[in-house]
């Protein structure tokens, strides 16, 4: 909807606006004939900060966009789009530089007005509709239950949690899911190693080291007396291994769900592998891709033709012994994403899943779905851990494996889930354990976090000074550089988020918080909220409590999008 521009009203900062009042400008000119352009071939007018704040506070290129289209030249465009956009008094100047770049100045009360539109939005200031009427099954960790959540794991449950909650702040409806893999040799080797264990014997082939082995031991067999069963590790092998599957994969299950809780990465789904194949799932599927023609007899085995949708092979679905191939499972378990009701499904992997990618979207296309819009498939590098200048490898519990645990035991969940989230996924990523335990602003968590704390700490000052919000706020006070290059910064906040749930990237709101926490930094040295000695209040400070306290909000809702708290004092 295009928003109209009239007089007497105060035009806001938000680019949004903007960009709705400048196609609002366009429409009127194709009304009035002074463009010659169909009303359906207006685009959104795209508004950005430009590069060089001296050059204004928005810019557009809209005019060079639909110059050519017009039978104009840029400038010309330009010069009609300034005329009008100069009306009104939101506006300050709007002047064409270059070839037909528009660049906008806002007057200090259109521009202060941002502070009063945050704080009055609150813990909604920075949601939008880009995703509305989308429904995303969102699956990440998803590792084999046979051990703790390792440090790969943790980085799925920062990246996953944080992307669930920016879907949702973009008006998607969202579901958490994990695939608990627990249909084949792993399960077996667990079970081996936990009977392994019980009987002080030597970790089996292929089987699973560490303290964590023994703990879950101990507590099958404990729970088995309890329940007046005998001791499972005097049974006889097989037997064994089934009281020691049923009841120890269960206790890893409870075990995982209780880190990932403690971590605040919460699921709506844990989806057991086992059931595809116990409820028919696999069947359906491969019979509804028989039924689409894209299934082969051959050679005593079900194959899916994934060479016709751009795979390098056709895959087999049942191997030529009747039992189902891995790929088979996949295969089912998409099909019940989508028959639950998922327009998009997007699994979260880890790097060694890459030459996945081909299969999985040649059986997307095979079902009749389109790849890369239903399916889509994040790939993610891998986390080192770095203390003392030197690589942490071991752990105590696991083994061989740096484990969630470990690092949260090593940092706190805050800044765990912070180095975790702020950085590109398909990057990978050092993390430094010293510099994270730290409070010094090279640590970015605390950087951020301290940035919040001082904002609440300048508005327990202000009470004491006797500076209030419910003074009255009188916008056109903000009107120091140090307050537009802060508002400049709040500014770009919903579109930050915007652009994270379109681009699948949560580090942008991470590295948005960084440049915002160092805004308000260089603010509050440039600025007061409280009078000096005994200078009386003015409108002046009380603004700036305003900006003070909208900054505020936006670090909340910033950090809560990657489940990281907003501390009161550090």
């Amino acid at each position: 909807m295009w928003l109209a521009l009239s007089k007497g009203s105060l035009l806001n900062v938000t680019p949004e606006e903007l960009s709705g009042a400048i196609g609002a400008i366009l429409h009127e000119l194709v009304a009035d004939g002074s463009l010659n352009l169909a009303s359906e071939e207006i685009p959104e007018p795209k508004v950005e900060r430009p590069r060089n704040r001296d050059h204004g506070d928005w810019a557009t290129n809209v005019a060079m966009q639909l110059a050519k289209k017009a039978g104009t030249n840029p400038r010309a465009l330009a010069q009609l789009l300034t005329e009008r956009l100069t009306q009104n008094p939101g506006i300050a100047s709007a002047e064409i530089a270059g070839p037909g770049f528009i660049n906008i100045r806002l007057d200090a009360a259109s521009a202060g007005e941002l502070a009063r539109t945050i704080l009055t939005a609150g813990a909604n200031y920075g949601c939008n509709t880009s995703l509305a009427g989308q429904n995303i099954n969102l699956e990440y960790v998803s590792a084999n239950p046979t051990g703790p959540v390792h440090l790969g794991g943790a980085r799925w449950a920062a990246v996953g949690d944080s992307l669930a909650r920016i879907f949702k702040a973009s008006g998607a409806q969202v579901t958490r899911e994990y695939y608990f893999n627990d249909h084949g040799s792993q399960i077996d080797n667990f079970t081996r190693s936990l009977l392994a264990s019980a009987r002080g014997e030597q970790t089996p082939e292929n089987g699973y080291g560490g303290a964590y082995i023994a703990e879950i031991a101990d507590q099958v067999r404990a729970i088995e007396a309890q329940a007046g069963h005998p001791d499972p590790a005097t049974l006889e092998d097989e037997q064994a291994q089934e009281v020691f599957r049923a009841v120890g994969v269960g206790l890893m299950f409870d075990q995982i769900k209780a880190e990932l809780s403690e971590f605040r990465s919460e699921f709506d789904v844990f989806f057991h592998e086992d059931s595809l194949h116990e409820s028919g799932a696999v069947d359906r599927a491969i019979a509804r891709l028989r039924d689409l023609g894209k299934i082969d007899d051959r050679d005593g085995a079900v194959w899916l033709r994934t060479t016709e949708f751009g795979d390098d092979k056709d895959r087999v679905l049942i191997k030529s012994d009747g039992q189902a191939a891995y790929f088979a499972g996949d295969v089912a378990y998409y099909l019940d994403k989508r028959s639950r009701g998922a327009d998009c499904a997007i699994y979260l992997l880890g790097a060694d899943h890459h030459g996945y990618i081909g299969r999985m979207m040649a059986m997307c296309a095979a079902f009749g779905d389109q790849p890369r819009v239903n399916l889509q498939i994040l790939i993610g590098q891998l986390v080192n851990l770095v203390k003392n200048g030197q690589a942490v490898r071991m752990s105590k519990r696991a083994g061989t494996v740096v484990t969630l645990n470990d690092l949260v035991d090593a940092v706190g969940v805050d800044a765990a889930r912070y180095a975790l989230a702020r950085s590109s996924m398909d990057s990978m990523i050092d993390i430094d354990l010293d510099l994270l335990a730290s409070s010094s602003n090279e640590n970015p968590v605390y950087y951020v976090q301290y940035a919040h704390a001082r904002t609440r700490s300048v508005a327990r000052n202000a009470v004491e000074h006797g500076v209030s919000r419910d003074a009255g706020f009188d916008p056109a006070q903000l009107d120091t550089p140090a307050d537009n290059a802060l508002l400049g910064v709040l500014a770009q906040y919903p579109a930050i988020v915007a652009q994270a749930a379109s681009l699948r990237e949560q580090h942008r709101v991470a590295r948005y918080l960084e440049q915002l926490a160092g805004a308000y930094h260089a603010w509050y040295s440039a600025t007061r909220v409280t009078p000096r000695g005994d200078e009386p209040v003015n409108s002046g400070h009380v603004a700036r409590l305003w900006l003070n306290d909208a900054v505020a909000q936006v670090l909340a809702n910033g950090l809560g999008l990657l489940g990281v708290s907003a501390p009161e004092r550090m």
